[in-house]
């Protein structure tokens, strides 16, 4: 019988017929600097967007794709975060890795947070991410994509051209079977990290303790040829300033 969630429904990933995914990291501990000053008394996950805090936004993306367990790290105004989610995550199995002593960045808060995922591949959400799913949904895109045997990091990519409010050159270059390299100094590249990604515990072996970039771990995926991307079919909008909020805001106005 199909493994099933406290509330009897079957993780997305299984009815793609795929191992189900069951626990996705939610990075919330970043300061926010970009979204002063409204991020002056609040954490930027919890900043709204579209009537809704950008937190709740993942949550609810990760609700529609059957994932139950999500691990939050946590620093600046933790609890405010922590409080949030006991009032709005209550259905999820919500576990805070917490790094209010020293705030790890995205590859070291990975790495803190990975004797509490227990899986051996697992989501990463950005929290102030927003998209949109299209005709697939993001994460159903990811688990479909996946394979074990040949990656240890597949990163969901948008391209520079529907790449909403963001204001870079690109991240990355994709070869026709997904593996990905880094764009060149001074160069665009066609594709943007939309800041989801799917990654296997292999990525972190190994991996130093202390504060850090993911960038440091991709790095050696990249190196590997175990790095991999893969098309986000919907909308994704980088809410990175306060401008950014109302143009994503309008945006979605339009799309309605």
């Amino acid at each position: 019988m199909a493994p099933r969630l406290p509330d009897g429904r079957t993780p997305l990933s299984l009815k793609a017929g795929g191992l189900p995914v069951r626990t996705a990291m939610v990075m919330a501990a970043g300061l926010g600097k970009r979204m002063r000053p409204l991020t002056a008394t609040r954490p930027k996950p919890l900043v709204e967007v579209a009537g809704q805090p950008l937190i709740d936004h993942v949550l609810d993306r990760l609700r529609s794709a059957g994932i139950g367990r999500v691990v939050v790290n946590v620093h600046y105004l933790a609890d405010s975060i922590e409080a949030h989610l006991a009032r709005k995550a209550s259905d999820l199995e919500v576990i805070v890795s917490d790094e209010r002593a020293q705030l790890l960045e995205t590859g070291g808060g990975l790495v803190k947070a990975l004797p509490l995922i227990e899986d051996d591949r697992f989501l990463v959400v950005n929290s102030d991410n927003y998209w949109v799913d299209g005709p697939i949904d993001a994460i159903r895109l990811l688990s479909q994509r996946w394979d074990d045997a040949t990656m240890d990091a597949l990163l969901l990519m948008v391209p520079l051209a529907r790449a909403n409010c963001h204001r870079g050159i690109g991240d990355f270059h994709m070869a026709a079977d997904g593996r990905i390299r880094r764009r060149k100094a001074g160069r665009v590249a066609p594709f943007v990290y939309t800041g989801v990604q799917m990654v296997s515990r292999r990525l972190l072996d190994g991996a130093p303790e202390g504060s850090y970039s993911t960038n440091i771990l991709w790095d050696r995926a990249l190196a590997a040829g175990r790095a991999f991307g893969i098309v986000h079919q919907g909308l994704w909008f980088d809410v990175g300033d306060p401008a950014a909020i109302r143009q994503t805001e309008a945006l979605l106005l339009n799309a309605a």
